[in-house]
């Protein structure tokens, strides 16, 4: 690792757009661990070594520590590496003070910038701050190493704190899950990978959890913000913690579904993102397969188009392409029709028998094209 971070595991510097970086949860055990330290000793440190899970003991530069009375003060910069993480370079700051009437015990606390959960179904107690399990358990056990004999005697409030953390807040989706005023301490394993798709996926599922938690039996899976407004749009009477951005990973939202148990699964996507489904792909980035254009012409045989226009789907290259020639035909509610349903019956076989599937067809503008209801699958 390169700037605040440094890896005493001996891994080779990587090559540029791979490099890995450390997760909020690192980030608070460092500084909570620095300055536990510094109660133990008299003097925070500059650099401070932790253990996280997989055995890893990594290395972190404290850019401000300081004995306060009697209390330590600790900031680690975030370093998330080659990620586009919205928590990069975000100033991470634990206070730890001791606890006369708590010998050996150590109480997690969030402070400023770190969300409070307001909603079951994320793990976590309703009211607590929103520091994920994993990090709970590393920082915790960081602490306790840090300074042994201090807690002998007595017991430690460790506080977590992210100055900007609200503002930050705002680029997540964490009031749709609810947490509020801040941001997440996250990191099962400590480590984040550049353009890790686990983050997403996580999200996914918790929405879905959230949803669940909230006595809610249906879920809308939207490609992204876009749909989502659309698909709003005809569910006015669905609170919005319903509404769950997909992404790409269908399979991942299928799955979270599936063992939710949910009653009712809604689908809304543009044309290009449908097509991917009903090929039965699990996510639908366009680097991970190309289109189907065998499949987008019998579905434009099946609402109608005659030969020649079938012929003249075969030879684009995108689901656009095939969109604009049935317009141009006065196919495109056939057209949306014949896919919708095709995209139900993919979908069907990733949930339960007994869940019903509903597909809506948007077009860019917020035009409903054409939609698949349970009753006619």
């Amino acid at each position: 690792m390169s700037g605040a971070v440094l890896d005493s595991g001996g891994r080779a510097r990587r090559k540029r757009g791979s490099r890995t970086g450390w997760s909020t949860g690192a980030c608070a055990a460092a500084a909570a661990a620095a300055a536990a330290r510094g109660l133990e000793t008299g003097a925070v440190p500059e650099t401070i070594e932790i253990l996280l899970p997989e055995d890893r003991r990594p290395s972190f530069a404290i850019v401000e520590g300081r004995l306060i009375g009697a209390s330590a003060r600790a900031v680690v910069i975030k370093d998330a590496g080659d990620d586009p993480d919205a928590t990069h370079a975000a100033r991470i700051v634990a206070t730890v003070v001791p606890l006369e009437d708590a010998p050996g015990e150590i109480r997690l606390l969030g402070g400023e910038g770190v969300g409070c959960v307001t909603r079951a179904g994320l793990g976590l107690t309703v009211g607590e701050a929103a520091i994920n399990p994993g990090p709970r358990a590393y920082i915790t056990a960081n602490v306790r190493a840090a300074a042994p004999t201090r807690l002998s005697r007595e017991g430690l409030a460790v506080t977590i704190s992210v100055p900007d953390g609200e503002r930050i807040a705002k680029r997540t989706l964490n009031a749709r899950l609810g947490i509020l005023g801040g941001i997440s301490i996250l990191g099962t394993t400590g480590v984040v990978y550049p353009y890790s798709t686990a983050s997403f996926k996580a999200t996914i599922r918790q929405g879905v959890q959230v949803a669940l938690a909230q006595d809610q039996e249906t879920v809308v899976f939207t490609t992204g913000r876009r749909t989502e407004r659309h698909c709003m749009t005809r569910y006015p009477e669905l609170p919005e913690v319903c509404f769950v951005q997909m992404g790409d990973f269908v399979g991942a939202a299928l799955d979270a579904a599936r063992e939710a148990g949910l009653k009712r699964v809604v689908i809304g996507a543009m044309v290009g993102k449908l097509t991917k489904i009903a090929q039965g792909l699990k996510i639908t980035h366009a680097r991970k397969a190309e289109v189907d254009m065998q499949l987008l012409a019998r579905l434009v045989a099946d609402a109608g188009g005659d030969p020649a226009l079938c012929a003249r789907v075969l030879e684009g290259d995108t689901a656009r392409w095939a969109a604009e020639l049935v317009a141009d035909a006065g196919l495109t509610g056939a057209f949306h029709q014949a896919l919708t349903d095709a995209v139900a019956a993919v979908v069907a076989q990733g949930l339960a028998e007994e869940t019903l599937v509903e597909v809506l067809a948007w077009s860019p503008e917020g035009e409903l094209l054409a939609e698949h209801r349970p009753e006619e699958r």
